[in-house]
């Protein structure tokens, strides 16, 4: 068996698992940012070295927030569909984001902090625990994902900066230490950002110690009158990181010099990331990341999501109003990661509902070990996802399959679990849950209407009401897909949860 064969998942055999042949695969196309371009995707030295920017933990992460996620999610499936192994970093930032996105304001942990009277480091921690619950219950498998935070790092973030300043691309003003963007000729090259044609103190305030106002702190000192509860010492003084610096450090050690892939919204191409690449380009003389990936943003009813404007949705809002987690998954993936999505209620009760239309398809197909997938269908899916990530053709595939009638219901349910290996919408979980068989001897239920209810299902409910009390809601959660698989509508009443037939 060749190299290729033997790291890919998906050619694993056994009585329920499909097979994903990699001959004659068609070959991986992303869009580079860098390029501008869709590019054939290469690996630097077979396994795949992959960093997402992460979240800053000062306020919990909304439904915007959540999309890049997903998206990293879907390219490490990809990768791993196509035979390669996977090295995922997505690093937490707890200290050094400034309000302005750049080196200007308070830092976001800091005001955090002062405006809840608590510390920085719980904050963090509540914040970080809350988004990890998020990508549990969006099928996010955190097992295969290194989280390091930026306060674990500051060593090596200090003897980076120093690297700089012995290179020459450093000064230190004031207020902290700044890369000198006139050293690095290739400044503003990732999205194109046209740096001469922009007016000084365009981007920040005006700093008169700046040498250029595209100048970027690396190391902030503190202020003699601040009272900050993170700061270390430093050769420069007292202070802390600049917010870019830490990403880079963190690349460097837990990655290497050079990367495959780096991820991230849009609004970090002009500043984050070509500071990203100035400081650690400048620091080794080689190409940083050979692969630049964004996803766009999501709206809500056609606006930018903002706390001004009293937007914000959370993911815990669609789980209060009975929505299942795994639809905002389906939703994002109804449209391509580098185009925008608008959030509506209405947009997302239609993917729970399609999702479970999905689920519920799937789960009264026949199942016969050893049936393998439909030729038509895998060559179909690998084409759109080797289409730089066309997610949405792949959903449209699903659709097909399920409604052509000479295709062979066991065929299909392996076709589906094979997809579902990237997508992640849940049928995985949903057969596995098939296949258990439930003990007898559970207390009978009866439905609103008076009539019985299986032994199954009512063991589901028992096993969901325990979840729902140790507060595992991404069990509860997906126990309630499964009662609805069955066929019924679950609503919880303060009497108690309350079954009623389709």
């Amino acid at each position: 068996m060749s190299l290729l064969g033997r790291l890919n998942p998906f050619s694993k055999r056994n009585a329920d698992v499909p097979s994903w042949s990699t001959q004659n695969i068609p070959p991986l196309q992303f869009h580079n940012t860098l390029s501008g371009q869709l590019e054939t995707f290469e690996a630097l030295n077979g396994n795949v070295k992959m960093y997402n920017c992460g979240p800053t933990v000062y306020d919990r992460q909304h439904i915007g927030n959540l999309r890049p996620y997903v998206f990293a999610d879907i390219l490490r499936r990809t990768l791993n569909a196509w035979g390669h192994s996977v090295t995922q970093v997505i690093n937490i930032t707890d200290v050094g984001h400034l309000v302005s996105n750049a080196d200007e304001g308070e830092d976001k942990m800091e005001k955090s902090a002062k405006a809840q009277g608590r510390s920085a480091q719980e904050i963090a921690a509540e914040i970080t625990q809350l988004w990890f619950e998020d990508l549990d219950l969006l099928g996010i498998d955190r097992s295969k994902i290194q989280f390091p935070r930026a306060t674990q790092f500051i060593g090596e973030q200090i003897a980076l900066v120093q690297s700089l300043e012995q290179k020459g691309y450093a000064y230190t003003i004031k207020d902290g230490v700044y890369f000198d963007t006139s050293r690095f000729s290739g400044y503003g090259k990732l999205g194109g950002v046209n740096i001469a044609g922009q007016q000084a103190g365009a981007r920040v305030e005006e700093n008169e110690e700046k040498k250029s106002q595209f100048d970027f702190a690396l190391w902030k000192l503190s202020k003699k009158k601040e009272k900050r509860q993170q700061e270390w010492n430093s050769p420069w003084g007292t202070g802390f990181p600049g917010w870019h610096i830490e990403c880079t450090a963190m690349i460097f050690k837990l990655l290497g010099r050079q990367i495959d892939i780096h991820t991230g919204g849009i609004d970090h191409i002009p500043v984050h990331h070509n500071n990203e690449i100035a400081q650690a380009e400048a620091s080794t003389g080689k190409q940083y990341v050979r692969y630049w990936m964004h996803n766009e943003f999501i709206t809500i009813e056609g606006k930018k999501i903002s706390k001004s404007l009293g937007n914000t949705i959370y993911l815990s809002q669609l789980i209060d109003r009975g929505l299942s987690a795994r639809a905002l998954r389906y939703l994002y993936l109804t449209t391509h990661y580098r185009s925008l999505t608008n959030f509506t209620w209405e947009a997302a009760e239609a993917a729970h509902t399609a999702l479970h239309r999905l689920k519920r398809s799937f789960f009264e197909l026949d199942l016969i070990p050893g049936t393998t997938a439909d030729k038509n269908f895998v060559e179909g899916v690998q084409a759109a996802l080797a289409d730089d990530l066309d997610t949405p053709k792949v959903i449209a595939l699903m659709w097909d399959l399920l409604k052509n009638p000479d295709v062979p219901p066991a065929v299909k349910r392996a076709s589906l679990l094979i997809v579902d290996r990237v997508l992640g919408l849940g049928l995985t979980e949903e057969a596995k849950r098939k296949d258990i068989t439930v003990q007898a001897g559970a207390v009978s239920m009866t439905l609103s209407t008076g009539g019985p209810v299986s032994v199954e299902v009512t063991k589901l409910m028992e096993e969901r009401e325990a979840a729902r009390e140790s507060k595992d809601f991404k069990k509860a959660d997906a126990l309630r897909e499964a009662i609805e698989l069955h066929g019924y509508a679950l609503e919880d009443t303060p009497a108690g949860p309350k079954l009623t037939e389709k």
